[in-house]
């Protein structure tokens, strides 16, 4: 697989992602009031939503955080769409700094509690859930994934990291959610038969 092939499939995505809410109003309900079904493709964090402003910021910070949710499923493959950024960091100081610059760069007015284990975060493009390997998934201890962690190049010249097919598979069936049941069975459909890279 070509180095930038995951980063094109995020960047389809989010481009279809636009097509298809270009006609849609908005009906009130954010990405954190998502329903365990539909996700938070259905919410309003659908409309406008761009993550890769953040990423580049991230990038830039020097930031090690990891993408994973929906965001990492689309750059394995995962045709299903979603409105929401979550991303895994490691809790330490110099982490947490390189994230507020990010944040501050795209927008953040209101910098999130990087102390807590799971927090939100809003910035221009985006919305989703900063979380670090304190937080419980179930029985998985999600700190592997961190090292794990795949890396693509973006076009536009900087690099994401991303959760590895087999990880995001265990941190799906691990939440267990109707959503996550369904996305894990389809990462796993891709891992046997991964999609075309073009």
């Amino acid at each position: 697989m070509s180095q930038t092939t995951a980063a094109l499939r995020l960047r389809r995505a989010i481009a279809r992602t636009r097509r298809v809410t270009r006609d849609r109003a908005p009906v009130g309900c954010r990405p954190e009031e998502a329903d365990d079904v539909r996700g938070t493709f259905a919410t309003d964090g659908a409309l406008g939503f761009d993550p890769f402003p953040f990423l580049r910021a991230l990038y830039d910070a020097g930031s090690r955080a990891v993408v994973i949710g929906q965001v990492a499923g689309i750059m394995h493959g995962s045709t299903e769409l979603t409105g929401d950024l979550d991303l895994l960091w490691e809790g330490t100081p110099d982490e947490a700094r390189a994230l507020r610059a990010a944040l501050a760069a795209c927008g953040c007015t209101e910098p999130p509690d990087l102390g807590r284990e799971q927090v939100g975060y809003r910035v221009t493009g985006a919305d989703g859930d900063l979380c670090t390997p304190v937080l419980r998934w179930g029985d998985l201890d999600v700190t592997p994934c961190l090292a794990r962690a795949q890396t693509t190049h973006d076009p536009e010249g900087f690099a994401v990291r991303y959760a590895a097919l087999d990880d995001l598979i265990r941190m799906r069936r691990a939440l267990g959610r109707p959503k996550d049941h369904r996305r894990a069975d389809e990462l796993a459909h891709l891992r046997r038969t991964p999609p075309h890279s073009g």
